[in-house]
């Protein structure tokens, strides 16, 4: 059976998942249907959801997981696909026959605002209250039976971490599959309940959901709202109107939900939760406003980010030179193997070296994401987004951007997929174009290269700060720079964009688990290594293919007499004039011009053309040494300070990611933003180049 399709058997049923985002649901859907799963774009638009298949009992159930919502007040793309989806409103799904309602049991409260709102949509559901592993650290104890009768429907405290509970969760899924009941009423706003059913009635042969017409009728000039204005027309939107100011009386009809729905949740509250350790969360109030205070909150955030910083460079150093001596041993050995000779120099040269350079930065890469992973799984990152939403917004972004940059540090790719949880167009278009400016994976062992090979590992201001982790904070810090004046621009661009709001939740405080930073490290790693052997590989086979062709002297085993000869040495030659103002030589922009592909093929690139060219010492050295000894045509030094502090702006503005490219085509609809962002990120970067580099020049002159 294809997912998407109508149903075919009595037993094939649709069950949503459905949650705030952070309570565990894609955890929870990962647990229900293993690897039976795929993910997919909703049919006309980008937002992706994930789906997937369970057989319980005699059902055939096909899971769909859609974005995570705080509330079904629709407003950003993911939050209008997980409504439609509710409401069987999105092209070739089908309205489910149950929802999973994903609970964070450390924070009902905020939890149950989504939870009820989904109750009263009438699909029948079960909940899975989630995190309950959690809730004897924090002191908090749940009556689970009471909470269960208060809502009406089954309630199964699991944890999707670990796995508990998941088998009475599926049990509790296929008797309410059996036997489905209609939700029980919880009356929580009456009045709004009265003025929905007088409109139901009135419109009944259009055949309007209830959930459609509550939200419409909540919603002042939300997505439904327009809908059914369209649909229904004027004798809608007139008796709409007058209900809206008889029950409102001035005060809007979400402000009224808002205020009845809060206040029967701290009332059902009151009967179900208790908290036996008020000390702990005082405890926790304090640390909170320390961190997120502005002044001390952002000098922790600032240490904290130069303290991992210094360690990348401090504890991969060992690790870097025993990689490095393994890919110089075995580079040597298949040399020594193969002999002197064409297929001797490709595995030696073009795919030892090249593939073997960019894997050398692996400690590195996996130092930084076990930090930012162990930051995330405290529950810090979040504080931290708090603590920049200010910061954000004097660049001209909404606060909902925080997160969608933060993920961008990893990868711009779904920095700039996240930013579809922002409502505001303008305030995505804004997001999208700064994001690429943050400092990706990719660029790392850019910077590892450069900085570990010319920057001395000096320690300044007392020996506390190494210059080098210095280095390196200061490039992370041109990355945000160069996002947040782009997004000012487009802020600039389109002032009358409408305010936003951000909602963040504050995650518990948790000690991280070691199995799950595995996990995600794992993770992390697999992908740099897939880089590694894909697009790392192909292009350090090209890079090797163009620099030892043609032969020399008509044979078909010896390389060309020199590789300035080489069809790489003659193209790169014929556009270097364009980067010789930057310092650069003509291996050098050979080798940027190949990573604009993807950053770290640079050094894949640089490895292989030092390989290949027979005028270097052949000895299999390692890339750092090669650099540092490499010379212009007139004797002087290749890589100069100037020019190495120069290329390494040049990889901190420009645009060298064809995925990112691709990425921003897709969310943008339209090939003129990237074209743009391209354009003006490499422009950015030869421009900051030429200015370090010609300024540093003449300074070092002039002394």
């Amino acid at each position: 059976m294809d997912f998407g399709t109508e149903k075919t058997a009595l037993n094939a049923k649709i069950v949503t998942t459905i949650g705030n985002p952070n309570t565990g649901k894609s955890t929870l859907f990962n647990r229900l249907t293993g690897l039976r799963q795929q993910v997919s774009n909703f049919p006309g638009v980008t937002v992706e959801y994930a789906k997937g298949r369970l057989a319980l009992e005699e059902f055939d159930l096909q899971l769909i997981d859609v974005p995570g919502t705080y509330s079904l007040t629709a407003q950003s793309p993911d939050e209008i696909v997980a409504v439609d989806v509710l409401q069987g409103a999105v092209p070739e799904i089908p309205l489910p026959d149950a929802v999973i309602i994903v609970i964070d049991s450390t924070n009902l409260r905020r939890n149950l605002f989504l939870c009820t709102q989904v109750l009263e949509a009438g699909i029948p559901a079960v909940i899975a209250l989630n995190m309950t592993d959690s809730l004897p650290a924090l002191g908090i104890e749940i009556n689970y039976p009471t909470l269960e009768e208060i809502l009406g429907i089954p309630l199964i405290p699991v944890s999707a971490s670990t796995g508990d509970g998941i088998a009475d969760l599926k049990t509790a899924l296929v008797n309410t599959l059996r036997k489905p009941t209609p939700n029980r009423d919880l009356a929580i706003c009456p009045d709004i309940d009265k003025a929905i059913e007088q409109l139901l009635s009135l419109f009944a042969k259009h055949q309007v959901s209830s959930i459609e017409m509550r939200r419409a009728f909540i919603d002042k000039d939300g997505l439904a709202d327009e809908r059914l204005s369209g649909r229904l027309g004027e004798p809608y939107s007139q008796l709409r109107d007058e209900l809206r100011s008889g029950l409102g009386k001035g005060r809007s009809i979400s402000a009224i939900e808002a205020r009845d729905r809060y206040s029967w949740i701290n009332a059902a509250l009151k009967k179900v939760q208790s908290v036996k350790n008020p000390n702990k969360n005082k405890a926790v109030e304090i640390l909170d406003r320390v961190l997120n205070h502005p002044l001390i909150g952002s000098l922790i955030f600032v240490l904290t980010m130069g303290a991992v910083f210094q360690a990348v460079f401090a504890w991969a150093s060992p690790l870097i030179e025993l990689i490095n001596l393994g890919v110089a041993a075995l580079s040597q050995i298949s040399s020594d193997y193969l002999g002197d000779g064409l297929i001797s120099s490709f595995v030696s040269n073009g795919l030892i070296s090249g593939v073997g350079s960019v894997i050398v930065f692996l400690p590195q890469i996996l130092i930084l994401f076990i930090f930012i992973i162990i930051l995330e799984d405290t529950g810090y990152i979040s504080r931290a987004a708090f603590l920049m939403d200010r910061v954000m917004r004097g660049m001209g972004l909404s606060g909902q951007a925080f997160i969608p940059m933060l993920s961008s540090f990893a990868c711009a790719v779904p920095g700039i997929m996240g930013t579809r949880i922002m409502a505001d167009r303008h305030d995505r278009l804004a997001t999208i174009l700064a994001a690429p400016f943050m400092t990706c994976s990719a660029r790392l062992p850019v910077y590892s290269l450069l900085i570990g090979t010319f920057i001395p590992n000096t320690h300044i201001f007392g020996g506390f700060i190494y210059l080098q982790g210095l280095t390196l904070l200061f490039l992370y810090l041109l990355g945000i720079v160069g996002g947040g004046i782009t997004a000012l621009i487009v802020s600039l661009l389109f002032w009358k964009r409408k305010k936003s709001t951000f909602l963040l939740e504050m995650p518990p405080y948790r000690l991280p688990k070691l199995s799950n930073v595995a996990i995600k490290l794992y993770g992390r790693a697999v992908v740099f290594l897939k880089r590694a052997g894909t697009i790392i590989f192909s292009v350090a086979v090209l890079v090797w293919v163009l620099a030892s062709f043609p032969m020399g002297n008509g044979t078909k085993t010896e390389m060309p007499p020199s590789i300035s000869q080489s069809y790489l040495g003659q193209m790169s030659k014929a556009v270097h004039p364009l980067f010789a103002p930057l310092g650069w030589d003509w291996k050098v922009t050979a080798s940027v011009i190949a990573s604009f592909p993807a950053r770290e093929v640079v050094i894949a690139a640089l490895a292989t053309i030092y390989a290949v060219d027979l005028s270097s010492d052949g000895k299999a050295t390692p890339l750092s040494e090669k650099i540092k000894n490499a010379m212009h045509e007139n004797g002087t030094k290749v890589y100069t300070i100037p020019m190495v502090l120069g290329l390494l702006v040049f990889y901190a503005l420009c645009l060298q990611c064809m995925a990112t490219v691709a990425v921003i085509r897709k969310e943008t609809e339209t090939w003129r933003w990237p074209i743009i962002s391209w354009v003006y990120m490499t422009s950015l970067g030869y421009g900051g180049a030429f200015l370090v580099y010609q300024v540093g020049t003449a300074m070092a002159l002039a002394t």
